[in-house]
């Protein structure tokens, strides 16, 4: 099956609808998939329901979503340096349900590998445990959580071969192999595409079993937080 398409709105052709659920992959700005994003900014797609660690900023990420209004709900662990995604929930325009960081990836991991719920101990006695069926083991308490199966995965990567292997770079890595792997249909943006055969099989991070779609683009890379140390003054052995 040949999964690479010539841009990102082809990569997501047919497969958005109003209401859907999304897994996107990366942390903040790091390992974000930005072209896919502002394709389905600009496929105009509503009510959506975002699983991600965050909304990244509020011009870039997830927040050109939330600017438009295209986003009802976010499954999110960290509302970061989005001050629309603050303003939206303290409003009571946007659905959050906050999950721990590590609940959060389990939850994906989880529903990526069929396993439908998972106890943890993480939230016990806390606002995240509102709701959720309390389990005693060994005498502790743990939560149930259920997997997360989403209609669509969308997630960056650094490297593919035309197959769908994936390499991603460093921590680019972050949330975009729970991600990939909970989406019922996975569509990946890469830096770059190389000849079948010639990644090292060792240093795959996700089996292109689980990407349906391909594009390749150029990405802007923005640093969400840069702090420099003051420049020495000219002369200064220090």
């Amino acid at each position: 099956m040949d999964k690479i398409r010539p841009d990102a709105a082809a990569a997501l052709e047919g497969l958005l609808h109003d209401g859907m659920l999304i897994a996107a992959g990366g942390f903040g700005l790091c390992g974000i998939p930005e072209l896919l994003l502002a394709a389905i900014r600009d496929a105009g797609t509503k009510d959506l329901t975002f699983a991600s660690n965050n909304a990244g900023v509020d011009d870039f990420g997830i927040g050109i979503l939330l600017r438009t209004r295209q986003v009802r709900k976010m499954l999110s662990s960290y509302v970061g340096e989005n001050a629309e995604f603050m303003r939206q929930y303290l409003a009571g325009e946007l659905e959050i349900e906050f999950n721990p960081q590590g609940t959060l990836a389990e939850r994906m991991r989880a529903g990526g590998a069929g396993i439908p719920g998972f106890y943890t101990r993480t939230g016990v006695g806390t606002q995240v445990a509102e709701g959720k069926e309390v389990k005693t083991f060994d005498g502790e308490d743990y939560i149930l959580e259920r997997g997360i199966v989403a209609d669509l995965a969308i997630v960056k990567a650094w490297k593919a071969d035309d197959t769908g292997n994936l390499v991603f770079r460093k921590t680019a890595r972050n949330f975009n192999v729970p991600a990939a792997s909970c989406g019922r249909i996975c569509v990946a943006e890469v830096e770059q595409i190389v000849p079948r055969g010639s990644l090292d099989p060792d240093t795959i991070h996700l089996p292109g079993i689980y990407v349906h779609r391909l594009v390749q683009g150029e990405h802007e890379k923005r640093i969400e937080q840069r702090t420099n140390r003051p420049r020495a003054a000219a002369g200064s052995t220090g």
